[in-house]
């Protein structure tokens, strides 16, 4: 398995903060590092669902955007309908 390129970053921390993060990583068993790195992926990858759900709401709003999507229902309901009279 191919190891992934690693960089370094320094930072400061609220000390109750650092306290939470010694003792989830002690309870865990991991390094205070993974233990970031893990909450980062999984904080980063909410943020990324967040703003796709967002565009789906704007696009929801958005007339173009909708007469297109209910073009394609059509067509899609259309083909879908000469698919079942086979």
């Amino acid at each position: 398995m191919k190891r992934k390129a690693m960089g370094t970053f320094t930072s400061s921390l609220p000390q109750d903060l650092l306290e939470k993060l010694n003792s989830e990583a002690k309870k865990l068993g991991v390094p205070k590092n993974r233990l970031i790195e893990m909450a980062l992926r999984i904080y980063l990858d909410q943020l990324n669902r967040a703003e796709y759900a967002r565009s789906y709401s704007k696009a929801g709003r958005d007339e173009e955007v909708m007469a297109i999507a209910e073009e394609g229902m059509a067509t899609y309901l259309e083909d879908l309908e000469n698919s079942l009279e086979k």
